[in-house]
């Protein structure tokens, strides 16, 4: 029996990389159901499992080893099931833009709280800065000071020029990093330029509705360096957020939580209770509008059984 790392999910077969560095075709042995998990895919990128080889050159993945972290979506918008995205990530970069096109709040901040709920760091990684107007350069320094503010790490870069993405890199060293984000945001383009052997597909703007054309299909890890890893992802176009009790929901958003503890009652929703820290906080601006908002629009869709895209 072997040990390995899942870098490649082709839908039926699993790419293994074996900690002697051979590159395994995979399938899964028997039935894996994971604890607690619905899921489309029991075994995702990231996960280090044991498999046993075969005589015709490939091998089964006979067992899975407890993850440190996933991360989840929806598999569709009627779907009770989520799709693992990625297992074991250090981080996570979330590309997103100002336009062309532009990336919500809402999908923002519903990213954050789905990675804080699954215990994976964040940091934003805004692209296109070379195409910004001055007012929208204005507003990106608001989003900016906004989130770093929170305790998210944020870049501004342009993939397309090479404008801070030395930096970036750098971060990257020795991590097994995620990266997300909506279609046409320019993901691959970055990965392209922090990646040159890779070369992977990258999608046209849809002129139509300003938004990106999907290019990715499944989850794929690349080698960076040493001991680094980047992980590329399907352009995500909405994200529902699971298993949350209303209560918990101000658990993910760092600041909302931070002033929650001065509230008056320990189960409180902050939106209608007297006595409540956080109202109190987003009058007095310690906690934005935006963030609010976005809190809100997360519990509304949980009393809906919704889920919402988030463009």
């Amino acid at each position: 029996m072997d040990k390995g790392l899942v870098i490649k999910n082709t839908g039926s077969w699993y790419v293994v990389k074996t900690d002697d560095g051979a590159l395994v075709e995979c399938k899964i042995k028997g039935n894996f159901r994971l604890k607690g998990i619905r899921s489309t895919n029991p075994i995702a990128v990231g996960d280090r499992v044991c498999i046993v080889p075969n005589a015709e050159g490939t091998a089964f993945i006979t067992e899975i080893e407890d993850r440190k972290n996933y991360i989840i979506r929806r598999a569709s918008n009627l779907s009770k099931q989520s799709h693992i995205i990625a297992a074991n990530v250090d981080a996570c970069m979330l590309v997103v833009t100002v336009n062309y096109p532009e990336t919500s709040t809402t999908f923002i901040d519903r990213f954050l709280a789905s990675a804080e709920a699954y215990r994976v760091p964040v940091n934003l990684v805004f692209n296109k800065i070379d195409l910004y107007s001055e007012d929208e350069l204005r507003y990106l320094d608001g989003l900016v000071n906004l989130y770093t503010h929170i305790g998210y790490p944020c870049y501004r870069i342009s993939a397309a020029n090479g404008e801070g993405v030395d930096a970036l890199k750098e971060d990257l060293q020795g991590k097994i990093t995620l990266f997300s984000g909506h279609s046409g945001v320019g993901k691959s383009t970055l990965i392209n330029y922090l990646l040159p052997d890779q070369q992977l597909k990258t999608g046209e703007i849809s002129s139509v509705h300003n938004k990106g054309m999907h290019t990715t299909t499944f989850s794929e890890m690349y080698p960076l360096g040493e001991n680094g890893y980047i992980i590329d992802t399907p352009g995500i176009k909405g994200f529902g957020t699971f298993d949350m009790k209303d209560e918990e929901v101000g658990h993910y958003f760092k600041e909302i939580f931070e002033f929650s503890a001065r509230c008056k009652y320990g189960n409180c929703t902050h939106r209608h209770e007297p006595g409540c820290a956080v109202r109190e906080a987003v009058e007095n601006h310690y906690i934005s509008q935006s963030r609010y908002n976005s809190y809100l629009n997360i519990l509304e869709d949980k009393e809906e059984g919704k889920y919402r895209s988030a463009f």
